[in-house]
């Protein structure tokens, strides 16, 4: 990965503890910040309050909840993200039919190849 003159910053967003600490690791290897993780929408939402970032990855289902409010807010920002899931994207609602999803369980160089295109995308490297 590049190393711009400031690390680009990721948001986690994982209800399941081991994933959040497995997905964190992933994403500081390549020489990122992680913003989190959070593990519910009121979570994230504060977390990103006036925050700056480069990407998120975002698990769709946060127990009872779904991670679609913090992609809306991500969209309206700008902000580049993929959601995970282990439902294979059938549980994304029609608005984010063409968002990037990363099915679980996660294999460690298509995540990693994911994050990089994903955040290649939003910072022009």
């Amino acid at each position: 990965m590049c190393h711009p003159v400031e690390a680009p910053r990721v948001l986690i967003v994982e209800d399941e503890p081991l994933i959040a600490m497995l997905v964190q690791e992933w994403i500081e290897e390549l020489s990122c910040t992680v913003i989190g993780p959070a593990a519910s929408v009121s979570g994230a939402l504060e977390l990103i309050a006036g925050a700056a970032l480069d990407g998120a990855v975002l698990d769709v289902s946060l127990g009872n909840e779904e991670s679609f409010p913090i992609a809306d807010e991500l969209g309206k920002r700008g902000v580049p993200f993929v959601f995970a899931t282990g439902y294979g994207g059938d549980d994304l609602e029609v608005r984010f039919a063409g968002a990037q999803v990363l099915a679980k369980p996660f294999e460690h160089k298509l995540f990693c190849e994911v994050v990089k295109k994903m955040l290649a995308a939003k910072l022009g490297i």
